[in-house]
């Protein structure tokens, strides 16, 4: 049962909200005072960066572009490399990503994938407990007591040969309300590092297995140097050699594409690689060109990696890392069996192969994959293409992109259906997000918070740049949204579905960031505060 921890306070870290026995394993008054020494010591510099976020939007709202720094341009041009990279992480040809729940942890370690990507981030919601059981569950994985019981008696356990464990934290943006220090509301990102690596680092670095992070949404260099900073300190406190944490970034915002040989000079001494967080760098696209009528994109089923601005994304990234001596990690298959439909299923994995295949080619190191149905069909694809644990070998001195490649205009068009599909998966990803379910399955893909951002906000691109319409010539137009909101709205409230019981909420949520003049930063800053 839950009990109220209003009242706690350890050298002024306070808990707000209620939380259940188990969870005092996890906050014990020596792991908030570490969370209370990370915010003291790097929060305010983290609001300044986001600051300069807003800073930098605001001048691509006024007219401007993205384009390289031309202060680090001594940084792009020298030879330099990253530090040597561990063992454990030689080869990661195919990675498993999902929640910090129980079950899953379970089955994503046992995959045969070479990786798991625990993730704090866009395939959980948030909520305290969400959070809490989360750190409870990767504990557990990382002592080796972690085991399941469904409802119907089937028991789960983690085998021989588990995948390496790698850790997704919060992004710099996401705050914790329900832990505050001298009155300030901690980073998520913080009290996601900080628990795990509290109670976790040790054991893993006994193993020579990190702790390892994946670290998301980044925008600039001085963010990377942060976290390096945050790493370099807690190796400190914990009496862990320097460099013992590894990171691997990723490149999921339009800006940070311009800064990545920046990036990895800041974590050049723990950084692992880069990996193409295409759904992200996608819905970045958008939000960052959103004042660009010029810029706007097609249905997302049309917006894929070999379309041209994509394509210089992933090229860019691969020559980059692999110049630096770092991996170069491809992206996220979204697919998931379609169970009953042979011919369905067949379909969708031929989408797959064809994806790993263009990444293995050209020269990505791994891939990642959220079902682990897909694990053995993108192994057999890097296994058959890439015999050595990577390709830091293929240096693709081919490439040659530019700034004007990395942000051009995507042709395309938009149907009926593109647009009923978008109205569909915001409402049932934000109303499944709102009631505590961070990785919903809708339609045979495994949307996260990243695909629910790309659905409203091409939503929010179409209706408010006006004179765009469908491919029969008929106009895309706010009562048009309107009805189609309605009408799955009440399909999901009269369904069984995830978020069923949250429906009314979250059409009025996505009703509100549609409409708004600006297209708002992030679906999920809004949500938090009507999450449970």
């Amino acid at each position: 049962m839950a009990v109220p921890k209003e009242r706690v306070v350890i050298h002024q870290t306070q808990i707000h909200g209620s939380i259940a026995p188990d969870h005092d394993a996890i906050l014990t008054p020596e792991a908030l005072a570490f969370l209370g020494q990370l915010h003291r010591r790097f929060d305010a510099r983290r609001r300044q960066l986001l600051k300069q976020r807003q800073e930098r939007q605001a001048r691509y709202d006024a007219g401007a572009l993205p384009d390289f720094r031309a202060d680090t341009g001594s940084i792009r041009e020298s030879d330099w490399q990253v530090a040597p990279i561990p063992a454990a992480l030689q080869d990661r040809r195919v990675e498993i990503t999902g929640p910090v729940e129980r079950k899953m942890i379970i089955n994503a370690l046992n995959s045969g994938a070479k990786v798991f990507m625990a993730d704090f981030e866009d395939s959980s919601a948030p909520s305290l407990a969400n959070q809490l059981d989360g750190q409870i569950n990767l504990r557990d994985a990382v002592n080796g007591s972690i085991a399941y019981r469904s409802p119907e008696g089937k028991q789960y356990r983690v085998g021989a040969n588990p995948a390496v464990l790698v850790v997704r934290p919060r992004g710099w943006h996401l705050p914790e309300r329900h832990l505050t220090v001298d009155g300030e509301v901690m980073a998520g990102a913080l009290v996601d590092f900080g628990l795990f690596a509290f109670h976790n680092a040790h054991a893993l670095h006994a193993r020579d297995q990190g702790p390892y992070f994946y670290l998301p949404k980044l925008e600039a260099m001085e963010e990377a140097q942060l976290w390096d900073e945050v790493m370099s300190v807690t190796e400190g406190e914990l009496n862990l050699p320097l460099g013992t944490m590894k990171a691997t970034v990723l490149i999921e915002t339009l800006p940070a594409v311009f800064q990545m040989h920046e990036i990895l000079h800041a974590l050049r001494n723990r950084v692992v690689g880069l990996n193409c967080g295409r759904w992200d760098y996608i819905f970045s696209y958008l939000k960052t060109l959103r004042g660009h009528r010029d810029r706007l994109l097609p249905e997302r089923g049309q917006v894929l990696m070999t379309v041209p601005f994509l394509k210089a994304y992933s090229e860019l990234l691969i020559q980059t890392c692999h110049r630096r001596g770092a991996f170069a990690m491809g992206g996220m298959a979204a697919q998931i069996p379609i169970r009953g439909d042979e011919a369905a299923n067949e379909a969708a994995m031929t989408k797959v192969r064809a994806d790993k295949l263009r990444e293995v080619q050209a020269g990505h190191d791994g891939t990642w994959v959220a079902h682990p149905a897909l694990v053995p069909v993108a192994q057999e694809i890097f296994d058959r293409y890439m015999p050595s644990p990577n390709q830091l070998s293929v240096k693709r001195t081919d490439v040659a992109v530019t700034r004007n490649q990395l942000i051009a205009p995507c042709a395309g068009t938009i149907s009926r259906a593109g647009f009923d599909n978008n109205v569909e998966v915001a409402l049932r990803y934000t109303a499944a997000w709102l009631d505590g379910q961070g990785c919903v399955p809708i339609h045979h893909l495994m949307e996260d918070a990243a695909t629910a951002e790309i659905a409203r906000s091409q939503l929010w691109q179409w209706l408010h740049h006006g004179e765009v319409e469908f491919t029969d010539h008929a106009p895309i137009d706010f009562a048009l949204f309107d009805h189609a909101l309605a009408t799955h709205t009440h399909r999901l409230r009269d369904s069984d579905l995830p978020g069923a019981k949250r429906a009314d909420e979250a059409a009025a949520l996505l009703a509100t960031l549609t409409h708004a003049e600006r297209l708002g930063d992030f679906l999920t800053l809004p949500a938090y505060e009507k999450l449970a």
